[in-house]
């Protein structure tokens, strides 16, 4: 019963968003809370929900400074020249903007960390889609797609999952996927060259000579939260917020906090909040110029985190129910026997949908140990095991349980529902191919 009730769940809340019935926020608090009375847990559902809702309470407030740091960097016009440089080779070609973004995205992703290439990414790439007319939809696709391939590198969360979960060694587990991962972003890029060319069928190449001088009153507003205006020329305009005598300091503020993160030496949401606060105060010193800066990203503040406190109700249900658990068991216990010699194969499969519909932490110390000791039974190593299980992490990415994944959306204003209209076949075709040429290497056995 919580097998087909889990399963119907995650069914219900794909419809709900997909089709627009209900905003995520709504469909992620009530449908988990309708299927989870359905349980009998009765009054014991606050007590999940409250559990789950402390441990994304930092992760919370890490989206809410960062969104509220990096749109303040954005609207004092730090990334504008680099904003400059990507316009000369862009050129108005929707099609080499498309393919740049899952470039940098793979370049920035190499770091580990989703939530800094997707903060990097969209602070230089949304003001340009806006400007060319191409939808933000694309950005968000081809930025999680990228990000998830590149998230299976030693030192990216869901390596390190696997390689703590059998036991195993991260470089043991990444180098013989290397081909695999390779040809997966690879697959990134075809499609990114794909959606660049749906985007200029669709609009229409607009040619962008940022050498010309701007044309007197030309200027157009692009209508996000950042504010950033260009003009017809690919001149960045003059911005009331702009502080150019501030940008170096701006920019060591921004750097240093990029390393703090790096070193992980303190704890993100704190490093966000202390930065938010000395890039409001230093760039808008009168107290009504703060509080405006605040309110101009206040859309995308409720909204994502918002979206991650709904999402406590969902994996605070699923988890407290036993949902996750008997969803693990069932898949296991439904492996015929005579397939014992593909669990390798069959692990890569089922990577793909769950992790997506559940945390990497659920599915890697959770599931992956019970299939591993399976496929120990038909001689396959713990090691092929774990390299199997990353070729998920391209749909993954895109879940509504990665805190990252609702940080793109909130700073690119992208509906969830379109997101995922767009991502869906996307992703699945990118890790099947991942899955297929990893075989073919001798990552593990295929067939």
């Amino acid at each position: 019963m919580l097998v087909l009730l889990g399963f119907l769940m995650i069914a219900v809340f794909m419809f709900l968003v997909m089709t627009k019935r209900a905003t995520p926020i709504a469909a992620l608090i009530l449908v988990p809370l309708i299927f989870g009375l359905f349980t009998g847990a009765g009054l014991g559902l606050g007590d999940m929900v409250i559990e789950s809702l402390l441990k994304l309470a930092p992760t919370a407030a890490l989206l809410f400074f960062a969104i509220i740091f990096f749109g303040t960097m954005i609207d004092v016009g730090l990334f504008d020249p680099l904003i400059r440089l990507i316009l000369r080779f862009v050129k108005g070609s929707p099609v080499r903007l498309v393919v740049g973004t899952a470039l940098l995205t793979s370049i920035v992703s190499l770091d580990g960390d989703g939530s800094t290439t997707f903060i990097i990414v969209t602070s230089a790439m949304l003001p340009l889609y806006l400007r060319l007319g191409l939808s933000p939809v694309v950005l968000t696709v081809v930025a999680a797609l990228a990000n998830g391939v590149l998230n299976t590198v030693p030192w990216g969360g869901s390596t390190a999952r696997a390689a703590a979960a059998l036991g195993v060694s991260p470089i043991d587990i990444f180098v013989p996927m290397a081909p695999a991962i390779f040809a997966g972003v690879g697959a990134v890029l075809v499609l990114a060259f794909l959606l660049g060319r749906s985007e200029q069928r669709r609009i229409g190449t607009l040619r962008v000579d940022v050498e010309e001088p701007p044309r007197t009153g030309s200027s157009v507003v692009i209508a996000n939260d950042f504010q950033s205006e260009i003009d017809d020329a690919g001149h960045l305009g003059d911005r009331p917020k702009a502080r150019p005598r501030l940008i170096w300091l701006n920019l060591v503020l921004t750097v240093a906090v990029m390393v703090v993160l790096v070193l992980d030496v303190v704890e993100p949401a704190l490093i966000f909040m202390a930065a938010a606060a000395i890039a409001l105060i230093v760039n808008f010193p009168r107290i009504k110029e703060q509080s405006a800066q605040i309110k101009a990203h206040a859309d995308s503040v409720i909204s994502v985190v918002g979206m991650v406190f709904a999402a406590a109700v969902l994996t605070g249900v699923m988890s407290g129910t036993g949902m996750i658990d008997a969803m693990a068991n069932w898949l296991v216990s439904v492996i015929p026997s005579e397939l014992g010699p593909f669990m390798a194969t069959i692990t890569g499969l089922v990577s793909i949908p769950f992790t997506f519909l559940m945390t990497n932490d659920a599915f890697y110390f959770g599931i992956l140990p019970v299939l591993a000791e399976t496929a120990g039974h038909y001689g396959i190593a713990p090691v092929e095991m774990a390299r199997a299980s990353l070729v998920g992490q391209a749909l993954h990415q895109s879940s509504p349980l990665v805190a990252s994944f609702l940080l793109l959306i909130g700073l690119a204003n992208v509906n969830l529902g379109d997101h995922f209209k767009r991502v869906l076949v996307r992703g699945l075709v990118v890790a099947l191919f991942m899955l297929l040429v990893g075989g073919l290497v001798g990552a593990y056995q295929l067939f």
